[in-house]
């Protein structure tokens, strides 16, 4: 027969030899679940207790450049955090796609991190790799950095606009620009950037170059026009006074140069784009663990030691929280994808 029960609105029923199956079928079920909960707990005693052994941060590029440089001092201030070793192990090849690979294909256990940058919005649009931003589990975005529109010293544009002006009014392949490889971060910048202001992406020839130092030295040369790259990389030439920052591709002004403006703000249109950086770990990492790195990574992105370490190389802190990130990841597919396509790098 039912008795009361404490809780309002739950029956319990007194157990009678003729409850017996059903008595012992709920037995076994609380036993089931007994079990079920019991193997849990050697995950949940793991994940309290981590890290109990040292860390692997994977950087798809070379020892010696900004993404490895970034990753050694997030590593290091992490070690901090978490108490245990942080190893950077550099893990190049494939355009970014081995690194990249060894990050989503690693063990979700915490113990192996990495580097995502812009190229996991781009490299399976090329048919490099079936990666994308799905296969991680996103833990902070650390930065971004927006391309500046770029002139030489004596090129007699006053500003944004002027350039803007006169490239609108140009044919097609009067103005040159460059600042990495066809199809490179920085040839989409400009892509997106003419796009915006209703012309062809071919509109300003594109000249291929080994990077942003040679593409700065043809600047200053005469053999180009417009360089689109970071401000970091056009820092040693506009010290010198040689090259004039114009504006810069971004939704807001850069920390390191408060007194550029943006694209929207100089009338060059509302276009922005930024190449990127952020700490991953495979898909499906414990959201505990997740939890855990998440926040040793926004304590550092405002540490004085992380601060001043990138504002020394001109590059600019952009944090986000791992919703944000994965966010900002999704967004940025979709946007590479339409510049890439404009450029003629993918069909459809």
């Amino acid at each position: 027969m039912p008795g009361q029960c404490p809780v309002p609105g739950v029956i319990i029923w007194e157990e009678t030899m003729t409850d017996f199956t059903n008595s012992t079928r709920r037995g076994l079920l609380r036993g089931a679940a007994a079990l079920a909960g019991a193997s849990l707990l050697p995950q949940l005693a793991w994940a309290a207790d981590y890290p109990s052994r040292p860390l692997t941060m994977i950087v798809p590029w070379g020892a010696g450049g900004g993404t490895d440089a970034t990753a050694r001092m997030i590593s290091a201030l992490l070690e901090r955090k978490l108490g245990q070793p942080v190893n950077v192990v550099n893990r190049t090849g494939g355009a970014g796609v081995v690194g990249h690979s060894a990050i989503a294909t690693a063990p979700a256990d915490g113990y192996t991190l990495g580097v995502v940058t812009v190229e996991i919005a781009m490299m399976h649009h090329m048919g490099l790799t079936e990666l994308t931003s799905a296969d991680y589990t996103p833990l902070g975005l650390m930065n971004a950095d927006s391309p500046a529109v770029t002139v030489s010293s004596d090129a007699g544009f006053a500003d944004i606009g002027a350039l803007t002006e006169a490239v609108k009014a140009s044919e097609p392949g009067t103005f040159k620009a460059s600042g990495t490889g066809q199809g490179g971060i920085w040839h989409l910048a400009l892509v997106g950037w003419l796009k915006s202001l209703g012309l062809a992406a071919d509109h300003v020839t594109w000249v291929p170059s080994e990077g942003s130092a040679p593409a700065m030295q043809d600047l200053i040369a005469g053999g180009i026009d417009i360089v689109t790259v970071s401000l970091a990389e056009t820092k040693a030439m506009v010290d010198a006074g040689r090259a004039v920052n114009l504006a810069l591709m971004s939704t807001e002004r850069a920390s390191s140069h408060p007194d550029l403006p943006t694209l929207t703000e100089g009338g060059g249109s509302n276009f922005a784009l930024a190449t990127w950086r952020g700490i991953a770990g495979p898909r499906d990492l414990p959201p505990e663990i997740g939890s855990t790195i998440a926040t040793a990574l926004s304590e550092i992105a405002v540490d004085p030691e992380f601060t001043e370490f990138m504002a020394s190389r001109g590059f600019n802190i952009s944090y986000l929280e791992p919703e944000a990130h994965g966010q900002m990841m999704q967004d940025a597919d979709a946007q590479m994808a339409d510049a890439m396509t404009a450029a003629g790098l993918i069909q459809g």
